[in-house]
């Protein structure tokens, strides 16, 4: 859906950062709504959309496991 989210889990994207996972949530919130930024009578519905989509994508992420790892679970750095 959108291109310009890289893929954040092992071992293609090793060290993933809170800030890698930020900017995920906030390209995918982007997208969604159609705006880049949106107005200010939009910005707190949109952050908590932002904050609402890195938390599951770290909860994804923690909860992965990755086939010939040595740990069962992904840690974000």
């Amino acid at each position: 859906m959108c291109r310009s989210i890289k893929t954040l889990r092992p071992p293609t994207t090793p060290e993933v950062t809170d800030e890698d996972i930020r900017a995920a949530a906030l390209q995918y919130v982007r997208k969604v709504s159609g705006f880049r930024a949106p107005a200010a009578h939009n910005r707190e519905v949109f952050d908590q959309a932002v904050d609402a989509v890195a938390a599951a994508t770290q909860e994804l992420l923690d909860g992965l496991q990755i086939r010939g790892s040595a740990t069962r679970r992904f840690t974000h750095s």
